[in-house]
């Protein structure tokens, strides 16, 4: 042995933590970085896509042919704020049955990675920023809305319907629809005759997607004493109600054809075809005891909004005359 020299004592090694160190660093970065991935979590960020589906194209139509990007963006944040808002308190008041779902079951507080004290009160900083920024930055009426927004799913759909009624989606689901009136009286002030029809677009589209997704998931809604419709009423019966809904959804894109272009009717018309052959066909598997898919409908259920809304931001962005003037002057 060398006298005078300790490799573990001096020398360019000592900066080198050991490796039970940086595991150890590793794993505290890791907590770190879970509490805000958690608060995040509870925001939804996927039901939240909704919010620009809806938002954008209304703006766009309120606005027909002209393009406002710092009225739109900063609606979308305040319209983010407010959802984030509704689906953090809607965990909270969700916490003991998202516990027994598995499809639920990796929510922030049914894992216990926020405090429920926590998460009430993010659920509520939101809701007041958004109704001061969209009062700031809109109008008074915006920030009315999203407040009304927040009440409503919480106490009526959350609190009152959802553990109570298989019509719970059906009401409950208004709450979905207020991006439109939120967008449209960004821009307006006030709330008009076709913002009414985008809002009935999404509430009649609500069912049929959520009972898709409940036909599949019915078992984690049965143990969670959720009476969702798949839950208590056979399969045939369900997809009667989501083909009668699925055709009130398409007729309700329609009746806004007056107030746009060419290009919208078409998209409407060809995405509703789609939609209708969709439900449809599912229907029909049922009625014949085939094994069918409902989720496939869940998720193409999203892609038919997506591309009715795009149709529709197209179509105002270019701002053509509209069918209601071709056709009424």
């Amino acid at each position: 042995m060398r006298i005078g020299h300790d490799p573990g004592v001096g020398g360019a090694h000592d900066s080198a933590p050991a490796p039970a160190d940086r595991v150890l660093g590793s794993a505290k970065l890791a907590r770190i970085a879970r509490r805000p991935l958690a608060y995040i979590a509870l925001t939804k960020p996927r039901v939240i896509e909704l919010l620009l589906v809806a938002t954008i194209p209304t703006m766009l139509l309120a606005d027909r042919g002209h393009v406002d990007i710092r009225l739109i963006l900063a609606t979308l944040f305040g319209g983010w704020m407010g959802a984030a808002s509704a689906n953090t308190l809607n965990c909270v008041a969700d916490a003991d049955i998202d516990k027994v779902m598995k499809r639920t079951a990796k929510r922030p507080l049914a894992r216990d990675a926020v405090p429920t004290s926590h998460a009430f009160v993010f659920g509520v900083a939101l809701g007041i920023g958004s109704f001061a920024w969209l009062w700031w930055q809109a109008n008074l009426l915006s920030g009315l809305l999203v407040i009304a927004t927040i009440l409503f799913y919480v106490f009526v759909y959350t609190l009152g319907l959802k553990r109570r009624t298989a019509q719970n989606v059906v009401w409950g689901g208004a709450a979905g629809c207020m991006p439109a009136l939120v967008g449209w009286s960004a821009v307006t002030g006030t709330i008009g005759w076709p913002a009414l029809a985008l809002f009935g677009v999404i509430f009649f589209w609500t069912p049929p997607h959520t009972w898709a997704l409940a036909m599949r998931y019915k078992e984690d809604y049965r143990a969670a004493g959720v009476p969702m419709l798949p839950v208590v009423a056979t399969e045939q019966a369900v997809t009667k109600q989501i083909v009668i809904y699925t055709w009130l959804t398409v007729l309700t894109t329609l009746a806004l054809v007056p107030a746009t272009g060419v290009i919208y009717a078409a998209v409407a018309l060809v995405a509703g075809a789609w939609f209708l052959l969709m439900a449809h066909q599912l229907y029909s598997g049922v009625r014949r005891g085939e094994s069918v898919k409902p989720l496939r409908l869940f998720l193409q259920s999203n892609n038919y909004l997506a591309v009715v809304f795009c149709g529709l931001a197209v179509d105002s962005v270019l701002g053509w005359t509209t069918l209601g003037e071709v056709f009424f002057g």
